[in-house]
């Protein structure tokens, strides 16, 4: 279902979008937990998973086709999101970033595909398992590196501050590494990819109402408008795509990181 159906009133009046726009039916009747964002997630893990078999399952010595384009994604996350972080690590543990950059990013990429018009993680759910996921790999990862107590007390209490300041930064600390953090790196992608759909929706209804449903002289160059700032919008919206799925695993290194490394 297009959004253009979606947002199309039957009252002789202009209906900016709303809420209805991620208020979508099941697919199937009677199995409600399938929808349109479950369905677009599962063809991203398809493709993710089809793109790196196709780049990596025969590797050439000189990269041609799919396996040319898989290395400079690779080499992207490798340079820019894993060794900053990782440093000696990153290697073992570009599998996993490699995997989450590219899925975060077609989840993103469905918002802008014609007919599809559905970015995945404009659903909360979507981000909050993938983050809850590098959460719990972090503590994991952390308390086996560090041991329980170092883990605790490397997060809570830094070395080389007066002990005094201890008192209240252990709580802060405490608060922004388990509760604060996990929370942020979903909602950061969330509220990116909510508040991106609903501005293409709005501007491409404006385009579509003003020139089509309801065409006058005076509303044609508001729907010009519509129309120049669909198309501006949904370049702009495809470099924050971009930016979401790269900072999301930055922020998913960062934490490998720190729970591997207490000095990082």
């Amino acid at each position: 279902m297009s959004t253009l159906t979606l947002l199309t009133a039957p009252e002789d009046k202009f209906t900016p979008p709303g809420l209805e726009l991620f208020d979508l039916p099941p697919i199937i009747a009677g199995v409600t937990w399938f929808t349109k964002p479950v369905l677009l997630a599962l063809l991203s893990s398809l493709i993710v998973i089809a793109f790196c078999w196709a780049a990596f399952a025969k590797p050439k010595l000189v990269p041609r086709g799919v396996q040319n384009v898989a290395e400079i994604g690779y080499t992207f996350v490798r340079d820019q999101v894993a060794r900053p972080f990782l440093g000696k690590d990153a290697d073992r543990w570009m599998g996993l970033l490699l995997s989450i950059f590219f899925m975060v990013w077609i989840w993103n990429l469905m918002g802008v595909i014609p007919v599809i018009q559905f970015p995945v993680a404009s659903h909360i759910a979507f981000p909050v398992v993938l983050a809850l996921s590098i959460y719990i790999l972090k503590i994991y990862l952390g308390i086996k590196h560090q041991g329980p107590i170092g883990y605790f007390k490397n997060m809570m209490f830094p070395p080389g501050l007066p002990k005094p300041i201890y008192v209240l930064l252990a709580p802060i600390e405490f608060l922004s590494n388990l509760i604060i953090a996990p929370f942020t790196h979903a909602v950061r992608l969330f509220a990116n990819m909510f508040a991106g759909h609903i501005i293409l929706a709005f501007f491409s209804l404006v385009g579509f109402w003003f020139l089509f449903e309801k065409l006058t002289p005076l509303g044609a160059p508001l729907g010009v408008i519509g129309v120049v700032m669909t198309i501006a919008m949904t370049g702009f919206e495809m470099f924050i795509q971009f930016l979401q799925a790269f900072l999301f695993a930055m922020l998913a290194a960062m934490y490998i990181g720190n729970s591997l490394h207490a000095e990082h």
